[in-house]
């Protein structure tokens, strides 16, 4: 599990920290988010609604890996009715009970199944998931490379890898934020694009989009059959 420092104030992701409520408010007050998002990070919070909407457009029956769900935004994606088994994975448990309540805000809770787990070592057999979504959680993980193999096991063949990260080259006027999350204890390591790339194709995802804005980069692939 992932072991994190702390700062007062903050706290690490197993504590619920403040940095976790600012950004699932940024996300659901999309105006004012919006600017928020625009004036820190230089992105377009417009992209992660986009992003999040393609979990909507799965079939009923299919299984979906939410992970790290935090605080449960992409959740806004899911629709109620939908008949999909959304699985909400997260190392807290503070995080998981509030993405309980943000499915039954969103009227999904009959198809969200939230379960403690380890990115680096995740519970399910190979090709368990015709969906991984992974949004802003890349750049928290201690081994981002060995987070991505594990996402890309658990993924069936022609199955759906999507998410958002942090990249480290993203230029230096992010580089502050980079160095403060770090110093909090809630960044780990992080990527460039190119070795974000690099680690995709290795486990068989191809196809792959990688979308800059700012200091967050979306990317989105599918893995070979």
């Amino acid at each position: 599990m992932i072991a994190l420092r702390h700062v007062p104030g903050l706290g690490g992701w197993s504590d619920d920290p403040a940095w976790a409520h600012i950004y699932d408010w940024s996300v659901e007050h999309r105006r004012l988010g919006g600017l928020g998002w625009r004036l820190a990070l230089q992105s377009d919070l417009g992209k992660l609604y986009a992003a999040t909407a393609a979990i909507g457009r799965q079939q009923a029956g299919a299984r979906i890996l939410d992970i790290p769900c935090g605080g449960g935004v992409a959740l806004r994606g899911l629709k109620p009715g939908q008949g999909v088994e959304y699985v909400a994975a997260d190392i807290s448990e503070r995080m998981l009970e509030r993405t309980r309540r943000a499915a039954e805000r969103r009227d999904v809770a009959d198809q969200v199944r939230p379960q403690v787990a380890d990115v680096g070592d995740l519970p399910w057999d190979d090709g368990w998931f015709d969906m991984v979504v992974s949004f802003t959680g890349l750049h928290c993980f201690p081994d981002p490379e060995r987070a991505v193999a594990e996402v890309a096991r658990v993924l069936k063949p022609g199955g759906v890898l999507t998410g958002s990260t942090l990249l480290n080259d993203s230029g230096i006027q992010h580089a502050p934020i980079r160095a403060v999350g770090r110093a909090a204890g809630l960044l780990g390591p992080g990527c460039t694009g190119e070795q974000l790339l690099g680690w995709l194709d290795d486990r068989q995802v191809a196809d792959v989009v990688l979308d800059r804005s700012g200091a967050i980069a979306y990317f989105r692939g599918v893995k070979r059959a």
